[in-house]
């Protein structure tokens, strides 16, 4: 068996997301405010259900990361979190268009950024859980080790 090297787990962009995302979930809970266009484009249940999933997603995601133990668990659920991410943001970004029409596809352009990344960050991740239960050397992956890959 040869060396297995996994891509580097801190991903700023994905960290960002996920450190912004609960915050997000939790103002539009506190505040009782939602955006317009997810107002008119979604039931209430759903609403309430989105901005939960902001919530859950984003602290769900840094625990995947900052995962303590096993490297393959802490994948699994930073793998979860990601997708869930990608699924939610790109409601909203159809939400934004539905509602905004072409004067909403600017925003949504760039909102849709964040599922894009998601949904590329997961599919890194289930590459390096596959080379992890195959456990062969995956020459396209790096493990970053004190700063050094």
């Amino acid at each position: 068996m040869g060396n297995l090297r996994i891509r580097a787990k801190h991903q700023p962009f994905e960290v960002a997301a996920l450190v912004t995302t609960p915050i997000c979930g939790i103002l539009l809970l506190a505040l009782d405010v939602r955006p317009p266009s997810v107002q008119m484009s979604m039931p209430e249940p759903i609403q309430v259900g989105w901005e939960v999933a902001l919530v859950v997603v984003g602290l769900g995601g840094l625990l995947g990361i900052l995962w303590p133990g096993q490297l393959s668990t802490g994948l699994g659920v930073e793998l979860a979190s990601v997708l869930v991410l990608g699924t939610i943001t790109g409601m909203y970004a159809v939400a934004l268009v539905a509602v905004a029409g072409e004067q909403g596809v600017v925003a949504a352009s760039l909102i849709a950024a964040v599922p894009a990344g998601s949904f590329w960050r997961a599919a890194q991740i289930a590459v390096d859980l596959r080379c992890l239960a195959k456990g062969h050397q995956c020459s396209t992956h790096r493990r970053v080790v004190g700063g050094v890959t």
